[in-house]
């Protein structure tokens, strides 16, 4: 069956590429469990419900009154940020269903918490035709609303053909991938183009989808804005930093190679002077402020305190219990061993790591400052709305293209500062702190900048409803 698009025009070219596409999906298909098992090494939860990924699923989905709302949140990030989205489709469609699914593990895991009784969770299939056509059929969703990048061509392409409205909601393009889509046009145009809405989160995100053919309509803005911090997180936090004797820094969300990074310039910073036969830590950057580093995945979580260990400093792991934030008074909650020789034991600096989930608004309220995670490596950026929520300000690296505009919004607002380098992003860090005054504005600027944007989440909600009701 052909392509629909827009003027009522066929597209045979569109079919075979697609063709093309599926049959390229269906020979990578066959090393899926293989991949998923070795995944499951690591993150157990890959190795749940596998089946669900080839659209197989045990018994049927008990048909019901109501809508069944499906929302399809790849991985973390956007589970969080469906949430925000969910909690409005609640109320704007009263006695909705909710059909959650993911491709990943922490996504699915994040997701869970959203479920209510009557609700269902899967793994979204594999792209290809067989597998996403027994996906539709098996829970018949009245809409399907992708968050911010996740269109695939055979997962478009059934739901045109089964009637059901597929929309992608908070939706970003960033100039990297749009250039990407553009080498792939033959692919990325026919899925664009046949997505009923797009509700883009930038003007320049919209321009861009856009020009590959999207639906666009409307600039709903970020619904990372419509986030409120957890106010007992964010509460203890507070006090926790009042606790202290000197100020935070937090490499927040860090990715591969930004830890090693942060930890070479502490090192390097950390000069030794001899005291007789033993030898001591001068006062330096290494122990002013205390560091806080707390990686975006948590797969990595025992590959980061394996480098700091190995790197010679002390470390307090947030999962291995005791008091928190760890001081020297109560011991440094459960310090673990350093990994070396152990000379300078008792004048090594101590990293703390935050190796937990769903607990970003207690670092945020326990640090003075944040270096931006995926920023200092090509990689775009973290989010830096949830920082700014929180009042923490922000020190970005160059590289922040997955949110090109809420990065220069935060700067506009004096909410963040870019730096060039991790190497300026410390030094910058050490200034700010020295300048209470200017930290403080910087506070209050990225609270002010946080609920300035917020709306998103309303808005879109009621452009799913009026689709429904078109």
């Amino acid at each position: 069956m052909a392509d629909r698009v827009p003027g009522g025009q066929h597209s045979g070219g569109a079919d075979l590429m697609r063709w093309l596409y599926s049959l390229l999906m269906a020979l990578a298909q066959l090393g899926l469990p293989r991949k998923l098992a070795r995944r499951a090494l690591a993150e157990p939860l890959y190795a749940e419900a596998v089946p669900e990924r080839f659209g197989r699923y045990t018994g049927t989905w008990p048909a019901a009154p109501g809508l069944t709302i499906w929302v399809h949140a790849v991985s973390l990030g956007e589970a969080r940020t469906a949430a925000l989205l969910i909690v409005r489709l609640r109320q704007a469609l009263p006695g909705m269903r909710l059909l959650l699914t993911h491709g990943t593990a922490t996504g699915r895991a994040e997701g869970a918490r959203l479920l209510q009784t009557g609700d269902a969770q899967a793994w979204l299939p594999w792209d290809s035709p067989g597998p996403v056509r027994r996906f539709l059929q098996q829970f018949r969703p009245d809409i399907g609303i992708l968050i911010e990048t996740e269109v695939w061509p055979n997962v478009v392409a059934a739901c045109q053909q089964q009637g059901v409205p597929l929309v992608l909601a908070n939706a970003r393009l960033s100039e990297r991938s749009f250039h990407k889509a553009q080498r792939l046009a033959w692919l990325a145009r026919p899925a664009y183009r046949a997505l009923t809405a797009v509700w883009a989160q930038t003007p320049d995100d919209a321009r861009r989808l856009q020009a590959l053919g999207a639906p666009v309509q409307g600039v709903f803005g970020n619904l990372k804005f419509d986030a409120e911090p957890d106010a007992t997180q964010l509460a203890a936090g507070h006090a926790g930093r009042a606790s202290l004797d000197r100020p935070v820094a937090m490499l927040a969300s860090s990715r591969d190679g930004e830890e090693e990074k942060l930890l070479q310039i502490i090192e390097e910073n950390w000069p030794l002077s001899q005291v007789g036969k033993g030898v001591v830590a001068i006062e330096s950057i290494a122990n002013q402020p205390q560091w806080l580093i707390v990686p975006r995945h948590p797969q990595r979580f025992d590959a980061v305190a394996a480098l700091v260990q190995a790197r010679g400093f002390a470390l307090v792991r947030r999962s291995r219990g005791g008091p928190w934030p760890p001081t020297e008074a109560n011991g440094a909650g459960k310090r673990e061993d350093r990994g070396d020789s152990g000379d300078r034991a008792g004048q090594t600096p101590t990293i703390w790591l935050g190796d937990s989930l769903g607990e970003m608004a207690l670092y945020y309220g326990l640090a003075d400052v944040a270096l931006l995670g995926g920023s200092f490596e090509p990689l775009g950026g973290q989010n830096l709305i949830e920082a700014a929520a929180s009042g923490c300000p922000v020190l970005m690296g160059p590289h922040t293209f997955n949110f090109a505009e809420a990065a220069e919004l935060a700067l506009a607002a004096g909410a963040a500062q870019r730096v060039s380098s991790m190497g300026e992003g410390v030094a910058a860090v050490r200034a700010l702190l020295a300048q209470p005054a200017q930290q403080h504005a910087m506070v209050h600027a990225a609270l002010s900048f946080a609920g300035a944007h917020a709306g998103a989440g309303q808005r879109t909600a009621l452009a799913v409803q009026a689709l429904l009701l078109a």
